[in-house]
């Protein structure tokens, strides 16, 4: 019987589906007899899609506007809301959520969303029950309370870093179903050697070989400022800036005078190939952005202010205490934190190089380890727990 996977998104973002997409390639690769699923959860909850039709953009439209349009201030506020009216709206969310199991029966469930994990698992449980659920992080951490991991479940998490761990475990969950990986997910191509020769590159796109290069990178949806950044280093830095499907601002970036030379990019999905021609990241402390730069070798500039989604706040601290790279509290200093990251560059790159992220290939075996937990207790009748290993705490 194929074992069937069930990945749950939605596209928020860019980062849960990214996440998702990722993990769906390394399944494949490392368990090809299983049948992996990938679910958009608004598309379960309103597959009539009539938000969209009353409202005229769907529900995570309005948040990747605010994001290119870096309307991110009282986000902590709205937030608070937006889990109030998820808690008014639990018991619609759970017949929903229920009928989809029935119709679908994973063997599996992998969310890899926040703040609907109390309904997708008390849906899962009631109408499934033995099926395992997984809340798999993609931020560095949980925002509590419950934006992550919701207490009194009975599931596993799986958390890229010690901190989230330690969060699951204040929580009272059972360290055997907390698994810690050693980063986040992120896409099989930034694990790929490097191919391209640096001066040659930099010469077909326009710029100076010999020039430290910074790559500017807001999410697939940019961000305005991104046209600070660009004019406070027009005269001293060489920048790649990536724009993604934003390309009203590619086009505002493409009329600033040109001093430094610069290269703007609309939306592209070899961003590896971009940032093996840089030396350094700038960009909001985004955990997947930030992730992939140190992949990738380079050292990061990002802010920590009033703007920054709350989510994304622990992410600057993890910056600074891995030491591998600047966090200024706004981009208005950009030049003083450029100058400050190419003083230090080869101390800021030998932490970066320490760094190992092989999260991408140890989720599938911490997957495969609970299903077979799951299939024992069936067998079995008896809940026996996770066996301890490396990647179990």
């Amino acid at each position: 019987m194929t074992t069937k996977i069930d990945l749950i998104y939605f596209n928020a973002g860019g980062g849960h589906r990214a996440s998702a997409l990722a993990l769906e390639a390394a399944l494949h690769r490392q368990a090809p007899s299983w049948q992996v699923r990938l679910v958009n959860l608004f598309e379960v909850l309103d597959p009539q899609d009539k938000f969209r039709s009353i409202t005229g953009s769907g529900p995570e439209d309005w948040y990747n506007k605010r994001l290119s349009r870096g309307w991110t201030l009282g986000m902590a506020q709205e937030l608070k809301l937006l889990q109030a009216a998820i808690r008014f709206a639990h018991p619609l969310l759970l017949r929903s959520l229920q009928q989809h199991w029935l119709r679908t029966e994973p063997d599996l469930v992998v969310s890899l969303v926040p703040n609907f994990n109390r309904a997708l698992h008390e849906s899962l449980a009631s109408s499934l029950p033995g099926v395992p659920y997984v809340t798999l992080l993609t931020d560095l951490a949980d925002l509590p309370p419950s934006f992550w991991i919701e207490p009194d479940q009975l599931q596993h998490f799986i958390c890229g870093t010690p901190r989230a761990a330690e969060q699951a475990r204040i929580l009272g969950h059972d360290t055997r179903r907390i698994h810690l990986t050693s980063g986040m997910i992120i896409r099989p191509e930034f694990y790929a050697p490097a191919k391209v020769d640096r001066a040659e590159e930099r010469l077909r796109l326009g710029l100076d070989p010999r020039r430290p290069t910074g790559l500017v990178l807001f999410g697939g949806h940019g961000s305005k400022a991104m046209l600070g950044i660009a004019q406070r280093l027009a005269a001293t830095t060489q920048l790649i800036l990536i724009c993604g499907h934003n390309r009203a601002l590619a086009a505002r970036l493409r009329q600033l005078p040109v001093i430094a030379p610069r290269r703007v990019v609309e939306f592209t999905s070899d961003i590896p190939y971009y940032m093996q021609l840089a030396d350094f990241f700038i960009g909001k402390p985004g955990p997947g952005s930030i992730s992939e730069a140190v992949q990738q070798g380079l050292p990061v500039i990002v802010v920590d202010n009033a703007w920054t989604m709350p989510q994304e706040r622990y992410n600057a601290q993890w910056v600074r205490e891995n030491g591998v790279g600047i966090v200024h509290g706004s981009f208005r200093t950009i030049e003083r934190a450029v100058a400050q990251l190419l003083s230090g560059m080869d101390a800021f790159k030998a932490r970066v190089r320490q760094m190992e992220n092989r999260a991408l290939f140890e989720v599938p075996e911490i997957l495969d380890r609970i299903l077979v937990q799951a299939t024992e207790h069936v067998d079995r009748g008896i809940d026996t727990g996770l066996r301890h290993t490396a990647s179990t705490i």
